[in-house]
């Protein structure tokens, strides 16, 4: 069988099974599962350009997928005018201060010789610094949070369309992925591993806590979306005429046009990043990628700089999954940051690029969709599979019980068994890299 053939028969099967969903259970429901898997796939995409292309082992996705969404929120969300006023200027101050003392602190570090006293100015410039941003920094937050905590209690964003977010989104995660690689991408792959896990989690740690910024775990809800309301549709004359002459109730057509928007949306970004990354595969940098990834000690000895070359594909990679993660909170309308778990975003989306083909761009688009669709169905699918096993047993059967109660964690059964199959019989993945 040829590439191609094989390429486009699973795509079809991945395909049908969609579609499957919407005659068996309900279009909405299908329209969902393709959505979220657009981003999925567009997540996965990201992962297999850092360890398809490079070998970059990032367990830090989770992170940069919660950047993506506070750009979300940063960009979209209109601005809380009373709590600019009663600390917004003081907290960009604090911020400033910050910002200078690590400044300050690296410029007397290269400035003065090594010895005792540079040791002594350092910690100065440090702890003094850091009481003075302190100082700052807490007066603002605290006026910040005290405007309408119910409501508000944080500065909000700059109210911008929301597609302005999702660029924003990457910039953001490209940002804080440089900051990162500056630092762990010297690491071997298991240190750089446990890293950028530890980032991810403060990253979450700073969502959660800082409300001023995204009112923590009260959550952001309302956010803006490119797409018409459904109660706007539903009020619509012609929308509904037009959904009348279809045989379509008007609420159940405004349903699945918002998702269909939302599809045409997340399609389009997917089929843009998967042609750049297609065409920068076939380069000559993707070309040196792999060859870094594969050797390199003798990359580097033909004089290729391998850690400024893994900083670039650890931030591109990085920027794809904050582009993802700002469109999921489009879609979802809220900033949730207790839903950022590193089962669903981390190792999740290193399923799919396993099973795929880790360094195939289309295997990563594959695994996405196809892994999507399982983690979603898989435990409506258990279910009945257990209830229909159990039909002929008696109510109160401990057996029965326990039989039901267990298709709560098919998803995890099903992951692990096909992590282990694939593995097993198509190590390379589904779509294995040429």
């Amino acid at each position: 069988m040829s590439d191609a053939v094989k390429t486009t028969g699973l795509f079809a099967l991945v395909a049908l099974l969609i579609i499957g969903t919407g005659v068996v259970q309900s279009w909405n429901s299908a329209l969902l599962i393709l959505n979220f898997g657009l981003i999925s796939a567009i997540m996965a995409l990201g992962v297999n350009l850092q360890w398809g292309f490079a070998g970059l082992f990032n367990v830090g996705i989770m992170g940069f997928v919660a950047l993506g969404g506070l750009a979300a929120v940063i960009v979209a969300m209109p601005p809380t005018t009373e709590a600019w006023a009663a600390g917004g200027i003081q907290v960009l101050l604090g911020l400033i201060l910050g910002a200078a003392t690590i400044v300050a602190a690296i410029l007397a570090y290269n400035a003065m010789a090594p010895g005792r006293l540079r040791t002594l100015v350092l910690l100065a410039v440090l702890v003094g610094g850091f009481f003075i941003y302190r100082g700052v920094f807490d007066g603002g937050v605290e006026a910040i949070e005290a405007v309408n905590p119910a409501a508000t209690g944080y500065l909000g964003g700059l109210g911008l369309p929301v597609l302005l977010a999702w660029p924003v989104g990457g910039l953001l995660a490209a940002g804080a992925a440089w900051i990162i690689g500056k630092t762990a991408l010297g690491l071997r792959s298991d240190y750089l591993a446990i890293a950028t896990l530890g980032i991810a989690e403060i990253i979450i740690a700073v969502l959660k806590n800082e409300d001023w910024l995204s009112r923590g775990v009260k959550n952001v809800i309302g956010l803006p979306r490119p797409v018409p309301y459904e109660i706007d549709l539903q009020n619509d004359p012609a929308f509904v005429e037009r959904a009348s002459g279809l045989g379509i109730d008007p609420v159940t057509a405004s349903t699945l046009y918002v998702k269909l928007a939302y599809a045409a949306l997340f399609a389009v970004v997917l089929i843009v990043l998967l042609i750049l990354a297609q065409r920068a595969l076939h380069s000559p940098w993707g070309r040196m990628m792999r060859a870094i990834r594969d050797n390199e000690v003798a990359a580097e000895a033909m004089g290729k700089d391998v850690t400024r070359r893994h900083l670039q594909v650890f931030i591109l990679g990085s920027a794809i999954c904050g582009i993802a993660g700002a469109m999921m909170t489009t879609l979802d309308g809220q900033l949730v940051p207790t839903t950022y778990q590193p089962l669903r975003f981390t190792f999740l989306i290193w399923v799919m690029v396993i099973v795929g083909g880790s360094g195939n761009n289309l295997g990563a688009v594959l695994g996405g969709f196809l892994i999507w669709f399982l983690w979603v169905q898989v435990e409506p699918m258990g279910l009945w599979l257990m209830q229909t096993i159990t039909s002929g047993m008696a109510e109160d059967n401990w057996l029965r019980g326990h039989l039901l109660e267990s298709a709560a964690h098919m998803r995890l059964l099903t992951m692990g068994v096909i992590l282990l199959l694939v593995l097993r019989f198509s190590p390379r993945g589904l779509l294995p890299e040429r």
